[in-house]
């Protein structure tokens, strides 16, 4: 049992309960920067996150800030996404598939976004958005187009169930952050696991890694969880951007 990959776990799990993002797009990158093998990292990083979540979606759900109507919606696309996207590119076209690129790419993305996003939340907290006005159910096609989008980068890349989202959720939605984040980590529970199913029958889970990871993870989501009621609207907002900021420029690094 390793103390540094156990607090390693115990940072990205409190990051993940209190703000719902950084969880693949930080951790990734870091093991493999600690040098294990890329695809190994992502399918350990499915397993972990898979866990994580779930404990972080159960206390969002006794907290009662899941929007479960909007978790309803962004499954419908995502999760058959992933599903397929993981199985064309794993099965069909590993030998094409330039992982490290699209990898990069999705770090500048994050990158960009966040940082639009950060300067809006500064200068422009409260922007004229028609999206926000409409019902969820006037958003019911855009919301599943973005979970067909997303869901499939996440069943490629293991990156984005937490961050993608979040950030989709910041634009067309008008919800506390507490909500937003339990929305978000539910959802991403229900994506990181049937993204993790398919990793697994690839053999691509360092389940020891995993085992260390999730010791540390599991105290951090819970007690991340709680958090989120505890901290101001627009600081919560702040954060989780900055997060995501972070997460894009550890991709790239």
């Amino acid at each position: 049992m390793s103390i540094e990959i156990i607090l390693m776990g115990l940072l990205v799990g409190g990051l993940v309960g209190m703000t719902g993002v950084g969880g693949a797009s930080l951790l990734t990158p870091i093991l493999v920067f600690w040098g294990i093998n890329p695809a190994i990292a992502i399918g350990t990083d499915f397993a972990y996150n898979t866990i994580t979540k779930l404990f972080g979606a159960v206390q969002h759900i006794r907290q009662k800030t899941v929007n479960f109507q909007l978790v309803k919606h962004l499954a419908i696309g995502s999760l058959p996404a992933a599903i397929i996207a993981n199985i064309v590119f794993y099965s069909l076209l590993s030998n094409h598939y330039n992982e490290k690129f699209i990898v990069l790419l999705l770090g500048y993305v994050l990158i960009i976004v966040s940082i639009i996003s950060l300067i809006q939340l500064i200068f422009v907290p409260n922007p004229v958005n028609q999206w926000k006005a409409k019902t969820l159910r006037e958003k019911r096609f855009i919301t599943i187009l973005a979970g067909v989008v997303i869901g499939a980068i996440v069943g490629v890349t293991s990156v984005g169930s937490g961050s993608l989202f979040a950030l989709f959720i910041l634009y067309f939605y008008n919800v506390k952050s507490s909500e937003l984040v339990g929305t978000d980590i539910t959802h991403a529970f229900l994506l990181v696991l049937v993204s993790g199913l398919l990793m697994a029958r690839l053999g691509n889970i360092d389940y020891v890694l995993v085992g260390n990871l999730v010791c540390g993870s599991i105290p951090g989501a819970i007690i991340g969880s709680k958090l989120t009621k505890k901290i101001p609207h627009f600081a919560m907002r702040i954060l989780i951007v900055a997060i995501i900021l972070c997460s894009g420029i550890a991709l790239v690094s």
